[in-house]
């Protein structure tokens, strides 16, 4: 059994790794911290785990753990890590920007580097956005194919901007609403283009991310288009090859909905041609393969489990 601490369990991210891990065969959830809910019950913050669990949240943590997984805020990790001395022994997830450049972790995004998961001591987590996209251009990189600009549009759920308040969350402003935001200029983008720079020979194309604020809770929907000289078939029968062992990556061969991906771990990619482009749709939840559902997958790669263990999670079309 795998002794579980997760670190900063209060937020979106928290909760949905508690509900994963509640029910995962092979994992034992030691503590919960939160310096804010200290001495609350789980259930109290996330409602939902109402009956599934009597635990309470800690304000400290133990060092009898397998694993850390890290649920802060970005900035919040490195500070963590600054202020305490984690054992070797305990191998670490952290699911927040800190370490995604750091040459002592893993990027954890299994269907480029799940070999690399495998013996790795510490990961880190990509975004939610990062995942989307990447995931969209992944097989197009490996055949050396993104040498065009490449333009991406990208739309994420309230639950993106985490549980903390702002203007631009409020359900008053977001509620019938739309805005782009970070233009050009997204924080994701450096993530994006390392990978693809690493499978395309360093010569990817220019790209152009514009990223919007959408009036639902949770998923991101993407679409990216480029120059292609591949046909739609054969297109679609190499996004086949490259996805056909990487088990939450499907291919649709009609048009998706975002729906079918809430609540799950998977993505779901589709292509349509369109004269010299090819056009990619890519959707993810994002707080389940963009955060903690993926996190979930690089745990069980960590400790040799079968990838999809706890994860074999069913969308609502309701």
């Amino acid at each position: 059994m795998i002794k579980v601490g997760i670190i900063g369990g209060a937020g979106y991210t928290g909760g949905e790794l508690i509900r994963l891990l509640i029910n995962h065969p092979q994992a034992e959830i030691l503590f919960v911290q939160s310096r804010s809910q200290s001495g609350k019950k789980l259930s109290e913050v996330h409602h939902d785990l109402l009956g599934q669990s009597d635990m309470q949240f800690s304000g400290e943590f133990t060092t009898d753990a397998d694993v850390f997984f890290l649920c802060m805020g970005h900035g919040e990790s490195a500070k963590f890590f600054n202020e305490n001395n984690i054992p070797n022994h305990i191998k670490i997830i952290d699911l927040s920007q800190d370490f995604r450049y750091n040459k002592n972790f893993v990027y954890g995004l299994p269907e480029v580097y799940r070999e690399q998961i495998k013996y790795a001591e510490r990961t880190a987590n990509p975004g939610c956005f990062a995942t989307a996209v990447q995931l969209a251009l992944l097989p197009l990189a490996a055949q050396k194919k993104l040498n065009g600009d490449i333009h991406i549009n990208g739309i994420t759920g309230s639950t993106g901007a985490g549980q903390k308040l702002t203007a631009t969350s409020h359900f008053s402003w977001r509620e019938s609403n739309i805005s782009i935001y970070k233009p050009f200029s997204h924080q994701h983008l450096t993530e994006i283009g390392r990978t693809l720079n690493f499978l395309n020979d360093g010569t990817t194309g220019r790209l152009n991310f514009l990223p919007y604020r959408g009036n639902f809770t949770r998923g991101i929907y993407v679409t990216a288009y480029t120059k292609c000289d591949y046909g739609e078939k054969e297109a679609l029968e190499i996004y086949k090859q490259y996805y056909a062992a990487h088990p939450f990556v499907q291919i649709s061969s009609v048009n998706p909905h975002l729906k079918q991906v809430v609540n799950t771990n998977n993505a779901i990619i589709y292509l349509e041609k369109h004269e010299d482009m090819l056009l990619i749709v890519s959707m993810i939840d994002n707080l389940l393969k963009g955060a903690s559902g993926q996190a979930v997958q690089n745990m069980n790669l960590m400790f040799g489990l079968p990838e999809t263990s706890a994860l074999r999670l069913k969308a609502s079309v309701f």
